[in-house]
């Protein structure tokens, strides 16, 4: 049911009120005074650039030498349309000024003018109307994304600054010509169609045509030493540059590859009635890519593990294969063809990239459990982040883009998706599609704002979107659910549902979900419309009482159910794969906040539930919280003599599963936990041998994996096991990022000591990826006694990692360093960083506490054995 309408006054306060609270998305008028020059892109500048400035062009040339120590000879031309002259023009270019050769206004040379991370173009030299600045300079290296035999530029959210001047901000959308000079046995993919490439004297210089209108983050190229593949799928020709050798991934891949996006991009048309608007749809895999993918028009650029699977991949990878190709071919309309003004609006082409992601891969994969794929993937990420005292909001301030990147995380990739189907409940599905049909067609080619879609919603719903978009969108945080059963003889006299903030407060989150009256023959299910903080459920009264009470039994819900102790008996028993999976969720929950559950009784239900779980997902969830729970929240000493136990129950019970992906899934578990001189002999016999075992498919990468885990536990002869294992290895770029984990999985403590600080280098830390496998095992729980020491220090290095590294390696960092302590002493030191910092960086922070949160419950729920 939906709310009762609004009057008509209040629903106009409600459109003033949502505006108003976001008013920092609008640009202000531009004043008198000079906008100051401060580092980074402010919101005044922002602000100000957008009323005077339109029609903006960049021709840019750059020459790439074959030698990455070489730089990068560029020039460009910046064509612009000036609507008022008075001030000056502030250029956005994060790099040192003597990378600045020449700066021509109008045709005339002028003086350079660079500081505090801008080229200013005095006044004077400007005129109303249009402008031309041509810059003869050095391209930055900080996003280029250099390597000895390919490069690729990521620019997301602010770093076309570092290796162009510009003006970088998503408002100002502009058309990008440009001519790539490269060595001549390279390939190169952009934003704009190929226009004609030209050899001469050992290189190859491609033109490439203009491109379609987007914004600096989105302009990109690739180019180096890949292999070229193209397929023509209703009528529209893509290209693909890969550096994939292995063949069976390729065999295995390629079809699926193109597959998915000529299907992705067909329900897109589909569903949004808008063809695909722009020139080409291209895409790259780069090995050891910082994200899973990055939506470029006409250039995708993915990360090649992601893309490339083999014969024993798992039907999750698949899952997630389509999904992520989804993803990124969603923000084509979704970011690409509509922007967000500014980048505390980031999550919304996150979030319906996402969205649609979800869907389309429902169609996609027929066979998959599209509403268990949202439960497994959104829900456990979601509440890792909403559960800590560092939670943010979806929608947050951004008083400057060089705070950008602190706008992602798990909020905005898998809390938004819950929240927009909640949305899309709430308002009916044709409802909510014609709202984003309108959206896409009003703003398209153009910029939009969080408001400016809730003000097109309302117009097509009833419902109260005030009070929900207050707590859903702009409050950090989950609610706590609790529950009254009332019975009378065997039957319910009254069911109340109640719903709290986690931190206690009385916020309440308007929302729908399934509770479930489980009996021993029969489950009945009832839909809870939890419009109040407390509702009572009249459609219960009369029933039979039941022998327990499931919560969100559609995994639709969101925030902290109640478990009941009586479900641990039924659970596995229920035919529903998703009522499943969203209790084990809960459970796991409720466990970590030490309410109904310890972590010893959680784990001996999982370790009951081996044989009994047939859903892969399923499999997949719960074995992932096995190993956390034995890694993380049982003491260390408890773990040597529960080990053999567990290490056998994995076993047998891979042994007796039907599935191939469920065994491996039970393998790899077995893997992590393994501890027992006879399990290790194992991992290491079937290393030895590549033989896995039967009914498991192990891929090079698996065998890979076998040797790092036998490292980290300091078996016999490891520098030849990892010496073998390199020669394996036929492929260049994984050959090299072994090479560089080697120290970090030394059983030698000093070299250990000596790659940790290695990594205070930021040339060492050029592959985020690499850098991110090594501090695993660095950071190992077999390795924790003497990696403690490295807390600090990785903490102190937080505030360089956010201005060299990209978006996500701030958070990765702490993750990789934080994810695996359990200790009172790995708690304290993060206690007395923060006390010793009061004026850090609140965005910093709130990523310490949220990295930081598992080793304070591990902390409380960790009991010394008696």
């Amino acid at each position: 049911m939906k709310n009762k309408p609004l009057p008509s006054f209040l629903r106009g306060l409600l459109l003033v009120s949502l505006v108003s609270a976001v008013s920092c998305t609008r640009p202000a008028a531009p004043t008198s005074s000079a906008i100051p020059v401060v580092p980074g892109v402010s919101k005044a500048l922002a602000d100000f650039r957008i009323s005077q400035l339109s029609k903006i062009n960049y021709d840019l040339r750059l020459t790439i030498p074959a030698r990455k120590e070489e730089p990068v000879l560029a020039s460009e031309i910046i064509s612009f349309h000036l609507k008022k002259k008075g001030q000056p023009v502030q250029l956005d270019f994060k790099e040192s000024s003597d990378k600045l050769k020449q700066v021509k206004v109008n045709g005339k040379v002028v003086p350079v003018e660079h500081t505090q991370e801008h080229l200013v173009i005095p006044a004077q030299h400007l005129k109303k109307g249009e402008n031309q600045v041509a810059i003869d300079f050095i391209a930055g290296n900080l996003s280029l994304n250099r390597q000895q035999d390919f490069l690729y530029t990521l620019l997301v959210p602010d770093r076309a600054r570092t290796v162009f001047p510009c003006f970088d901000q998503p408002s100002l959308k502009a058309t990008f010509k440009l001519i790539l000079t490269i060595p001549q046995e390279w390939k190169a993919i952009a934003n704009g169609p190929l226009q004609d490439s030209v050899m001469s004297a050992g290189q190859k210089t491609y033109h490439y045509q203009k491109s379609d209108i987007i914004p600096t983050y989105l302009f990109s190229f690739a180019a180096g030493k890949f292999d070229h593949l193209a397929q023509t799928a209703n009528g529209r020709t893509m290209h693909f540059l890969h550096r994939e050798t292995d063949k069976e991934k390729l065999e295995q891949s390629l079809l699926p590859i193109f597959q998915i996006h000529a299907d992705a991009l067909q329900f897109m048309e589909q569903y949004t009635g808008i063809k695909y608007p722009f020139q080409k749809f291209d895409f790259v895999s780069i090995p050891d890519f910082q994200y899973g993918g990055m939506e470029h028009v006409g250039a995708i650029q993915y990360k090649a593990s992601t893309l490339f699977l083999d014969e024993g991949a798992t039907q999750d990878q698949k899952i997630s294969r389509s999904s992520l190709i989804s993803h990124e071919t969603a923000h084509m309309w979704f970011g690409d063809l509509v922007t967000m003004e500014w980048f505390n609006d980031v999550w919304m082409k996150e979030v319906f990239a996402n969205f649609m992601a979800d869907k389309i891969t429902q169609v996609a994969m027929p066979t998959s459990n599209y509403d268990l794929k949202f439960v497994v993937d959104h829900l456990p990420a979601a509440y890792g982040v909403d559960r800590t005292a560092g939670a943010n909001p979806i929608r947050q301030q951004l008083d400057n883009l060089q705070d950008a990147g602190s706008m992602y995380g798990n909020i905005i990739y898998h809390k938004a998706p819950v929240m927009m189907r909640q949305l899309e409940r709430l308002m009916g599905e044709e409802a909510f599609r014609k709202g984003l049909q309108q959206y896409l067609k009003k703003y398209a080619y153009g910029n939009a704002t969080w408001p400016d879609l809730i003000q097109i919603l309302d117009d097509l719903t009833p419902a109260d979107l005030q009070a929900w978009n207050q707590v859903w969108v702009n409050e950090a945080g989950r609610p706590q659910f609790d529950y009254s059963l009332h019975t009378e003889g065997n039957k319910i006299s009254g069911l109340i549902i109640r719903q709290k903030g986690e931190d206690g407060s009385n916020r309440f989150w308007p929302q729908f979900f399934e509770i479930a009256l489980v009996y021993p023959d029969r489950i009945q299910e009832m839909t809870v419309n939890m419009n109040q903080a407390e509702v009572t459920l009249k459609e219960a009264v009369g029933k039979d009482k039941p022998l327990f009470v499931l919560f969100d039994v559609t995994g639709q819900g969101y925030g902290v159910f109640p478990v009941d102790a009586q479900m641990l008996g039924g659970l596995y028993s229920l035919k529903s794969p998703v009522a499943r999976a969203s209790a084990y969720i809960n459970l796991y929950e409720n466990m970590q906040n030490g309410r109904g559950v310890t972590p010893q009784q959680l784990l001996d239900f999982y370790r009951s539930g081996l044989s009994k779980e047939p859903e892969e997902l399923n499999v997949k969830l719960i074995t992932g919280q096995l190993s956390d729970i034995f890694w993380r929240f049982l003491p260390a000493t408890q773990r040597p003599a529960l080990a053999p136990q567990l290490e056998q129950e994995l076993w047998t019970a891979m042994e007796k599963a039907t599935s191939g992906n469920v065994k491996k899934l039970l393998f790899k578990t077995y893997q992590s936990i393994t501890l027992s001189s006879p399990a290790q002999a194992r991992l290491y016999q079937i290393w030895d041998k590549e033989q896995a075992p039967t009914g498991v498919k192990l891929s090079e990468e698996d065998y890979t994996s076998l040797a790092l885990a036998l490292a980290v536990r300091d078996y016999q002869n490891i520098p030849q096991v990892l010496a073998r294992q390199m020669e394996r290895i036929p492929n260049p770029d994984r050959k090299k990022r072994l090479q560089f984990m080697l120290p970090a999985l030394s059983g030698n403590v000093q070299e250990r000591d000596a790659f940790f600080a290695s990594l205070k280098k930021e040339e060492n830390r050029e592959v985020e990826s690499w850098v991110l496998a090594a501090l695993s095992y660095l950071h190992h729980p077999l390795r924790a006694t003497t990696s403690e020491k490295y807390l600090k220090e990785s903490l102190d290095l937080l505030e360089e990692i956010q201005l060299t590294g990209d978006i996500f390696f701030p958070t990765s960092w702490l993750s990789a360093t934080f994810g695996s302590y359990q200790t009172a002493g790995a708690a304290n030191t993060v206690r007395s960083f923060l006390q010793a910092h009061p004026d850090y960086n609140p965005k910093l922070k709130g990523k310490i506490l949220q990295a930081a949160d598992g080793v304070f419950r591990a902390e409380k729920l960790v009991q010394p054995v008696k």
